[in-house]
């Protein structure tokens, strides 16, 4: 059942196949939002939006086979809210390297694996973002890196110029892990993306044109 506190506000799934799931499910809790921990394809069919954490990219692709979950998956995040966080982000890439790999194929940008070192080398920075509210605190495990994104993704905050956390169209990605920050902008603004798509009452429309010609992120 849905952890709730306010019965009219749209349900907010979190992929919890393996990985950071429930920090993410904790995070939503803490501002009131409804929640429901996805793990079938029946269960996607009662949220609003979906949160995929972070974890291990091919681990993830492994048990969404298993579960028949990748087909339903792929199709969901074409049409309805969704936000990738580390591992989340790289599966949402059109394309992966470091290496190469496949993903859900969503978002219009190149991510590179492990971009920044092995775990051992994970940091908390305090970046500039776009969000209202001065710098965000931004934990940063084994991260990937975005270097190249498609001229419709909108560059939200960026770490030594790279993007490391974007938005396009229904599709909202973080390279770092705002679930393990006590600042929940980051989930608010995904929980408005929601309830802005179904105030209009449609759903994105699925991208059938060719992905646009990626730019140099850094530029």
């Amino acid at each position: 059942m849905p952890h709730s506190t306010h019965a009219t506000s749209p349900i907010i799934g979190v992929l919890a196949l393996q990985g950071d799931y429930a920090s993410h499910a904790q995070a939503l809790q803490d501002i009131g939002a409804r929640s429901l921990l996805v793990r079938t394809k029946e269960d996607l069919a009662h949220v609003g939006g979906l949160i995929l954490p972070g974890g291990e990219s091919t681990t993830f692709l492994k048990l969404l086979a298993r579960e028949a979950l990748f087909e339903p998956l792929q199709q969901f995040v074409q049409m309805r809210p969704t936000f990738g966080t580390c591992a989340g982000c790289i599966l949402l890439a059109k394309k992966v390297c470091n290496p190469e790999q496949q993903s859900l194929g969503v978002l219009d940008a190149t991510v590179e694996r492990n971009a920044y070192g092995r775990q051992i080398d994970s940091e908390i920075l305090t970046e500039e973002t776009s969000l209202p509210g001065g710098p965000l605190e931004m934990v940063f495990i084994r991260a990937p890196r975005i270097v190249e994104v498609g001229d419709r993704v909108e560059v939200l905050a960026r770490r030594d110029g790279a993007p490391i956390l974007v938005r396009e169209r229904n599709v909202l990605a973080a390279t770092f892990h705002p679930e393990l920050s006590e600042d929940r902008r980051i989930h608010r603004y995904f929980i408005q993306m929601v309830e802005e798509m179904e105030n209009k009452g449609h759903r994105a429309q699925p991208k059938q044109t060719p992905a646009t010609k990626p730019t140099q992120a850094n530029l």
